[in-house]
């Protein structure tokens, strides 16, 4: 027997509307496995937890980790930030807020060298714009992607704090001033366009010091002597 076309008609609607509706998605949901094995290893480990004397408690080593992290795996993945968290003792979340805020940090695979081309009013002034297609042209990406060979990725800031210097750009940790279109080819060709002249701070490169060395407990207080990243040095200061 048909049914009466009243309650077709509804039923179409209904199926209409399923169909219509907006699902709600979570994007940034990270797909990990259990099973996987950590990321993290003993030793990047270690290093952060030679942060923890420093601050009066472990969150503060947030950033500094999030530094030793990217330098040992190229970026930070999902499982990287859940182990993060864990070592800290704070939530996962604490540690995606903190990496959306800053353009610094990676959360998917980047290129062995990261070039980074300022877009502000000095450097587009002094030509940095030229610079920047320069750069495109010559790696043959746009911003945000990485070339085949992952030798090279290639973002833009607002400032790179070079403005008597522009237009400059960073490759890495190394600032390149008054940077031309026509010096980009070279640029690119030197092999040492990374390299830095002088070493980072030894409270970054220092090594890790192992809880379980007494050696390394009784001197711990001498190392601190001369740093501003000690809370009790500089309430006592």
């Amino acid at each position: 027997m048909a049914q009466p076309a009243g309650e077709r008609l509804l039923k179409l609607s209904r199926s209409v509307k399923r169909a219509m509706s907006w699902q709600t998605i979570n994007r940034n949901l990270p797909v990990m496995d259990p099973k996987a094995p950590p990321v993290l290893t003993e030793a990047v480990r270690e290093k952060i937890r030679g942060f923890f004397p420093r601050y009066e408690t472990k969150r503060a080593v947030l950033l500094p980790a999030l530094h030793i992290v990217q330098d040992a795996l190229g970026h930070i993945s999902w499982k990287a930030m859940a182990e993060i968290a864990a070592l800290l003792e704070i939530q996962p979340s604490d540690v995606i807020d903190t990496i959306s805020f800053y353009t610094h940090f990676w959360t998917h695979s980047k290129g062995k060298k990261v070039i980074v081309a300022c877009r502000s009013v000095s450097c587009e002034v002094m030509g940095g714009v030229a610079v920047l297609e320069e750069l495109k042209k010559r790696l043959g990406i746009d911003e945000h992607e990485t070339t085949a060979d992952g030798a090279y990725s290639l973002v833009t800031e607002e400032c790179l704090a070079g403005c008597d210097h522009a237009p400059c750009v960073i490759i890495n940790e190394k600032l390149h001033k008054r940077v031309r279109a026509e010096d980009v080819v070279k640029l690119l060709a030197d092999h040492a366009n990374a390299r830095l002249e002088i070493p980072r701070s030894d409270l970054f490169d220092a090594p890790a010091k192992t809880a379980a060395d007494p050696a390394s407990q009784n001197s711990q207080a001498e190392d601190l002597v001369g740093t501003t990243s000690d809370v009790r040095e500089m309430r006592e200061s």
